[in-house]
């Protein structure tokens, strides 16, 4: 499900696709895909970086209660960065979660350029927690959005398409603006987290779960993480 806006008396798609929606949610959980440096490309929901999502959100559906949290992707209007396009295609689906259901506490979870979108959407003010996959985190990436919020990176061991070191030095940067961040190395795991899949997606679901807890303190996999002066190893 998706919502159409009416711009300039045209239709536009929506940037928010809702997957599920209960009728009086607490919370929602929203995933942005990975995609490519540049491209103007239009954005497809059968591209296999966009179908590589559904699984980490069906982990995350299972961590939560359906009655209560409302479940959805991110659709981008381009392939690329560009110029941070996710980010601003972010920001939009936040503020048509907003128009349709007020404000509501929102876990963002992203892979890879949608880890790198996620994280900078930490800064709208319904973000909670950001989940990010494998995130693409160049050596200048801002960290002080995340100041008081959570943040969990989970990064292949192996990836050669992203970098497990440039995780953890962005967690180092955001736990030292104050934010509550760890990272997690799932042991000879690739980008594409196809590679020991099944910890991927458990991981998925213990964290999420952990991050539905807004008041109390982190557990679990979570409470390691950011405790730990190194990455932790599953």
């Amino acid at each position: 499900m998706s919502i159409v806006r009416e711009s300039g008396g045209e239709s536009a798609p929506s940037a928010l696709w809702l997957r599920h929606r209960p009728q009086q949610p607490r919370a929602a959980i929203i995933t942005l895909h990975g995609g490519r440096a540049d491209s103007y490309q239009t954005s497809q929901r059968w591209h296999l970086a966009a179908m590589r999502m559904r699984p980490a959100l069906r982990a995350a559906a299972s961590a939560v209660p359906l009655d209560e949290v409302v479940l959805a992707h991110v659709h981008y209007r381009h392939r690329g960065w560009n110029q941070g396009d996710p980010l601003h295609d972010a920001y939009r689906a936040l503020g048509e979660l907003d128009q349709l259901l007020g404000p509501v506490p929102t876990i963002l979870i992203g892979h890879s350029m949608g880890g790198r979108a996620a994280l900078r959407a930490a800064s709208h003010p319904h973000v909670r927690s950001v989940l990010a996959l494998a995130p693409w985190l160049p050596p200048d990436e801002p960290a002080a959005q995340l100041s008081g919020k959570r943040a969990v990176v989970v990064h292949g061991e192996r990836d050669q398409v992203t970098s497990p070191r440039a995780s953890a030095d962005y967690i180092t940067q955001a736990r030292a603006v104050g934010a509550r961040a760890g990272i997690i190395l799932i042991r000879n795991g690739d980008h594409a987290m196809i590679r020991r899949s099944s910890l991927w997606h458990q991981t998925v679901t213990a964290v999420v779960t952990e991050l539905m807890r807004p008041d109390e303190q982190p557990a679990g996999l979570t409470a390691a993480s950011c405790l730990s002066t190194t990455p932790l190893m599953l």
